[in-house]
């Protein structure tokens, strides 16, 4: 991961932490269901966001490597592994 894409991401996560911590907050002190769901559903768009960020680094990096390496082997692999992260995460939107 380049350094930038990493500072984006960890910025990101922490806004995250802070962000469930103040659910954990909102839960404790008994706040409104439907205010700490909409909590939930931010922390959960930020989140994917932060997924977004690292898939799209992986495909620049990693992948992209891979393709262009002539190894038909490393190309397959990474590929499948690709794939493989599209149905397990498949619900990452930009």
């Amino acid at each position: 991961m380049k350094d930038e894409v990493r500072k984006q991401v960890l910025g990101r996560l922490k806004r995250v932490s802070g962000q469930v911590a103040g659910i954990q907050r909102m839960v404790e002190e008994d706040r409104y269901c439907v205010d700490v769901l909409l909590q939930v559903a931010a922390a959960e768009a930020a989140l994917d966001r932060v997924g977004h960020l690292v898939l799209a680094s992986h495909v620049e990096t990693c992948v992209a490597s891979a393709l262009e390496s002539g190894r038909p082997a490393e190309r397959k692999k990474k590929l499948q592994e690709l794939l493989e992260v599209f149905s397990k995460f498949g619900r990452i939107r930009p």
